[in-house]
């Protein structure tokens, strides 16, 4: 039992370090860049609140599972935003190594069970995935419309860009959240 307990406090103490991975979003009220940990905590609640647009029926105690574990790996790799430069094919190895060393923190049994909810969030196979992903990226869409665009003119954002690397993917697990900010980001490209 003691050696199960340090581990899993070697875990808990080592995603404390999310906290100190700072975002390309800011918070909505444009004060600073928001931090990994405040993002997942704040994506689970999304989850919440906004399962029933789910485009398909899911688990919400699954999809809140895996929206507080699928950023872990940024404690390695570090944040890279969606419309950032950086290599899909590169990160997804230095982010699997990092799931590799940070769940493999954990005795056995949590280590196949948490790397598992990542693995099957970063598949987006099932419809908890498909909506845990949709929801991971409608929360900074959300952030960057409260702050006036926030780091959208910073990362040269388009409204192409959007909907290829966000819409299709907000589409697929909930349209009707797509439908309602595709409005809002409408007018702020037109405003422009």
């Amino acid at each position: 039992m003691t050696d199960k307990l340090s581990r899993q406090f070697a875990f808990l103490s080592e995603a404390d370090k999310l906290k100190s991975v700072l975002r390309g979003t800011t918070l909505c009220d444009g004060s600073r860049r928001e931090n990994s940990g405040e993002h997942s905590w704040h994506i689970a609640l999304y989850a919440m609140v906004l399962a029933e647009h789910a485009e398909r029926p899911v688990n919400i105690d699954r999809v809140i599972k895996m929206l507080l574990l699928h950023d872990l790996v940024e404690i390695d790799a570090g944040d890279n935003p969606i419309h950032g430069t950086h290599d899909p094919a590169e990160m997804e190895l230095i982010e699997r190594a990092a799931a590799d060393r940070i769940f493999g923190l954990l005795p056995a049994e949590q280590c196949r069970t948490f790397r598992a909810l990542w693995d099957e969030f970063e598949a987006a196979e099932t419809d908890d995935a498909i909506f845990a992903k949709s929801i991971d990226r409608v929360q900074p869409v959300v952030a960057n419309l409260e702050t006036g665009g926030g780091t959208w003119p910073e990362y040269n954002v388009t409204a192409e860009q959007l909907e290829t690397r966000v819409g299709v993917k907000v589409r697929r697990g909930a349209p009707a959240l797509w439908g309602h900010l595709k409005a809002r980001i409408d007018m702020w490209f037109e405003a422009r």
